[in-house]
């Protein structure tokens, strides 16, 4: 299987820190799902949105994966919560989990994300 190049996901200067986070579509594993970026402590980290837990989607609506303080990832069904900078679970119903981590880059002129043997573009 060849790895794809990769692929743009918004302008840098369309994550805050503890803001909002931009979802993207991906082929996780051979399946539909999305991948999700969140910009904390002045860095960008990329992850499949989906519970160590339960394999749902983390965001509450569409892009709101931090819990109130803005420390912390947080899932919407269980209360899970995880450390933007590692995805190891912190709390809840999945500690010692993790969320899988999904390459990503920053550069000048926008946030990409780096296909790899789990994580390909949507056909």
């Amino acid at each position: 299987m060849s790895i794809a190049a990769e692929v743009f996901i918004c302008d840098p200067d369309a994550l805050v820190d503890g803001g909002i986070g931009i979802r993207f579509p991906v082929l996780a594993f051979g399946t539909d799902a999305s991948g999700f970026v969140v910009r904390y402590g002045g860095k960008v980290y990329g992850y499949l949105n989906r519970c160590a837990h339960v394999p749902i989607e983390l965001d509450w609506f569409k892009g709101e994966f931090f819990e109130s303080s803005k420390l912390y990832l947080m899932c919407s069904t269980h209360g899970a919560t995880y450390a933007p900078e590692t995805g190891v679970c912190t709390g809840g119903p999945c500690r010692g989990g993790r969320l899988r981590p999904i390459a990503v880059r920053e550069s000048a002129d926008g946030i990409y994300w780096q296909p790899d043997q789990n994580f390909q573009p949507p056909k």
